[in-house]
């Protein structure tokens, strides 16, 4: 039996979405049991709903499972050794921004933030799903470039490890203490400005 989802809410300062706080980014998965394609695709409606700069749409996601076996190990082996873990995951997502607007091929630099906010559509619905969701930045960009056929123009962003969550205990102690550590952010005085760079916004103040 897979294990109950671990539940890790961040500590808010003030009431919101409750899926928000929810969603963080574990890394034990169970290696045993596969995500239905039913699942898969209602992840990918989520990432579909998103909003982007002109309607652009700039994003693209390789899916990688069970059904092509060779391309998930493929997936599996762009994976630097600090992601290791994530070659268990039984469904890896590759996310891709196409950096050139479709009307005419100029360049597009809202490509990647959109492609960011189609990513979270995504993470959140997993969530809603029982999944485990992980972004990892530590793949072969290029290898992953060649083996799967993205054109150039297009930019791998991060491949995505999804899956039921998988128990602690069989985590390496060190990978057990990453999962347990508290999460932590940044101060809202030092994310948000009012009016100029670096005089922190507060509530209350007029």
């Amino acid at each position: 039996m897979s294990a109950a989802p671990m539940e890790k809410p961040f500590p808010v300062d003030r009431p919101i979405l409750e899926i928000l706080s929810r969603r963080w980014s574990g890394i034990a998965i169970d290696p045993d049991r596969p995500v239905a394609r039913e699942t898969v695709a209602t992840l990918l409606e989520a990432a579909r709903v998103a909003p982007s700069c002109f309607n652009e749409q700039p994003w693209r996601f390789l899916v990688f499972d069970a059904a092509d076996r060779e391309a998930l190990e493929q997936a599996r082996s762009c994976l630097v050794e600090g992601n290791a873990w994530a070659r268990k995951a039984p469904l890896l997502f590759l996310s891709v921004a196409v950096g050139r607007w479709a009307k005419d091929g100029s360049p597009n630099r809202h490509a990647q933030h959109d492609v960011g906010l189609a990513s979270e559509n995504l993470a959140l619905q997993a969530i809603a799903e029982g999944l485990a969701v992980h972004f990892m930045a530590g793949f072969d960009a290029a290898r992953a470039r060649v083996e799967f056929g993205i054109p150039e123009g297009s930019t791998p962003m991060a491949m995505i490890a999804i899956g039921f969550p998988g128990k602690l205990e069989e985590l390496s102690p060190t990978q057990r203490e990453r999962e347990l550590a508290p999460r932590r952010r940044k101060a809202l005085s030092e994310i948000a400005f009012a009016g100029r760079w670096n005089r922190p916004w507060a509530a209350g103040v007029a």
